[in-house]
C-alpha cells in the first residue's frame, strides 16, 4: 500500500507539455542513448498516448490517488526476483537524473526498460552485468520532488 502524495493531473499535462516543447532534443538523446535494437519507432508518441488516457481516466478530479503505470515522475519499487531484494527508482527528465539519488533519466537504459510498466508486472531487466528478473512490487507519485528541486536551483 502506497503513502505517497496524491498526482497533481497539472504535473502530468506540463510533461506533455515539455515533451511537445523540446521532441526534436529528446527524440535526438533518445536515438544516441538507445542501441539500434532496443529503438522503438514511435517511442514518444506511445508515451505520450499513455499519458493523455491516464488523464482522460481521471479527467473528473484535479487530484490522482492510483498510479497504474511508470510514468516519468513516478517512483518504482522492483523486486529482484532471485534475491527477494528491493530498489526504488525515480523516473525523470534527463536534467533532473541524480543516479546517486535513485533519480534515473527516462531515456537511460533502466528508465526505457520499466516506463510504462504496471505493478505487478515481470520483466527481464537488462544491466551490464547481464539481465536480472524483477517484479514491479509499487508505484507512486513523486513529481512534487521535482518541483521544490527547481524551486531551489531558481532561488
Amino acid at each position: 500500500m502506497s503513502h505517497s502524495q496524491p498526482a497533481n493531473k497539472e504535473f502530468f499535462i506540463q510533461q506533455l507539455v515539455m515533451i511537445d516543447e523540446n521532441i526534436k532534443e529528446l527524440n535526438n538523446l533518445y536515438i544516441s542513448s538507445t542501441p539500434l535494437p532496443e529503438r522503438l519507432k514511435h517511442f514518444f508518441n506511445l508515451y505520450v498516448l499513455e499519458v493523455e488516457e491516464f488523464l482522460k481516466q481521471n479527467r473528473k478530479s484535479n487530484i490522482i490517488t492510483n498510479i497504474p503505470k511508470v510514468f516519468i515522475g513516478t517512483k518504482v519499487t522492483v523486486i529482484y526476483d532471485e534475491d527477494d531484494e528491493t530498489e526504488d527508482y525515480v523516473i525523470c527528465f534527463p536534467e533532473d537524473s541524480d543516479p546517486d539519488r535513485g533519480f534515473i533519466s527516462f531515456l537511460s537504459p533502466v528508465g526505457r526498460q520499466l516506463l510504462l510498466k504496471e505493478i505487478g508486472e515481470r520483466i527481464p531487466l537488462k544491466v551490464p552485468t547481464g539481465e536480472l528478473a524483477v517484479t514491479i512490487k509499487e508505484i507512486s507519485y513523486v513529481g512534487y520532488l521535482f518541483e521544490s528541486e527547481r524551486e531551489t536551483k531558481e532561488a
